[in-house]
């Protein structure tokens, strides 16, 4: 059976938790300590229920298994899960914002093979289809070179301070789609 790539839904929560602490610890190594990753996977990593309400998360499959996640968001929010959020997420207007790319993890056995590339195709995709005509994301350190292959330019670095006192390096990145 092909990968196949299809939306999220509330009952692949559990998995798609697993899966995100399971990229990170994974993926981070070289771009963050061991602590910066723990306290992300803690405070900031994790699954968005509104990008699944909104339908615009996907979840990426090898033979029924959950291998990638990941999805757009025509919501103002840049990066972070259910656990950082703390205010209200507004819509988007397409005329004047750029849509969002957002919580994109690969399990580390599939990483480098594609499926991100797969997952960001689907996501520029919907986006497009939506009316934007442009799309930024909060990028974690290991997913820059990955999203400057394709075409994404580097805005603002950003070092987000965590309530542990860690600190973590996200990059603002966006490009024109239309």
């Amino acid at each position: 059976m092909p990968i196949t790539i299809r939306h999220a839904t509330s009952e692949n929560i559990p998995t798609l938790t697993e899966l995100i602490a399971l990229s990170a610890r994974g993926l981070s190594s070289g771009y963050y300590t061991a602590a910066q990753t723990e306290s992300a996977i803690k405070y900031v990593f994790g699954v968005d229920t509104q990008l699944i309400a909104d339908a615009t998360y996907f979840v990426v499959e090898d033979k029924e298994q959950i291998i990638a996640c990941g999805g757009w968001s025509k919501r103002n929010t840049l990066y972070g899960g259910d656990q950082f959020k703390t205010e209200a997420d507004p819509l988007l207007d397409p005329k004047k914002d750029a849509a969002r790319v957002r919580a994109f993890f690969v399990h580390p056995g599939y990483a480098r093979r594609g499926v991100g590339q797969l997952l960001l195709k689907a996501c520029e995709d919907a986006a497009l289809a939506n009316g934007f005509n442009r799309i930024e994301m909060g990028a974690t350190l290991p997913g820059v070179p990955f999203y400057a292959r394709m075409g994404y330019q580097a805005l603002k670095e950003i070092n987000l301070a965590l309530p542990d006192g860690e600190v973590m390096g996200i990059v603002r990145m966006g490009r024109n789609i239309g």
